[in-house]
């Protein structure tokens, strides 16, 4: 049984508040790839909770091909530092490689977890029913088009059933296996 609770407590807030930084950063990159509203009141707290760090990047990072690399950046920055923290706290440093190779593999991760629940949302709205317009349902609908849209030409749907959107949680855990799990070994490998 582990007696350091302290430890664990400031573990415990490191990620919770470096991660959830980390998923708005992850939310403005997404709004912008899929060229969400951004008069949107959702939008509109991702981007003010973002642009302290991101204006001064975006002076001297260039978007390329339209991909939003200061926010890519800055994720991966602050994905590397949660886990020097984490590290840190347990009297380890580990190589540069093996420790950008897991920021990157923990960046897919929440990238797959933020799409499985951007879903999940969609489904049980769809179960549900909106009474009107829902600024997030508009949101999360706009995100996740680029994903459902190929599927969705491919799999018609069963009468009310969208087969798309659980061929798409499949390919997402899939992702997680074939992707996450190898970068994961590969980053401890180089640690």
């Amino acid at each position: 049984m582990n007696g350091n609770y302290g430890v664990q407590a400031i573990e415990f807030l490191i990620q919770a508040l470096v991660g959830l930084y980390i998923g708005i950063v992850m939310a403005r990159f997404l709004l912008q790839w899929v060229r969400a509203d951004f008069n949107n009141p959702v939008s509109q707290f991702v981007v003010a909770a973002t642009q302290p760090l991101l204006r001064p990047m975006r002076r001297y990072i260039p978007s390329i091909g339209g991909i939003d690399t200061s926010s890519l950046l800055l994720m991966l920055l602050l994905q590397t530092l949660e886990l020097l923290m984490l590290y840190g706290l347990h009297g380890y440093l580990p190589a540069l490689p093996g420790l950008l190779v897991t920021a990157v593999a923990q960046l897919v991760n929440l990238a797959i977890n933020f799409y499985l629940v951007l879903l999940l949302i969609l489904v049980v709205s769809s179960w549900i029913g909106s009474a009107g317009y829902s600024p997030i349902l508009l949101l999360v609908s706009q995100v996740c088009a680029p994903l459902l849209k190929p599927l969705r030409r491919v799999i018609p749907p069963l009468g009310v059933f969208d087969l798309s959107v659980l061929v798409a949680f499949l390919l997402l855990q899939l992702g997680k296996i074939l992707l996450v799990a190898p970068l994961v070994d590969l980053g401890r490998s180089l640690t």
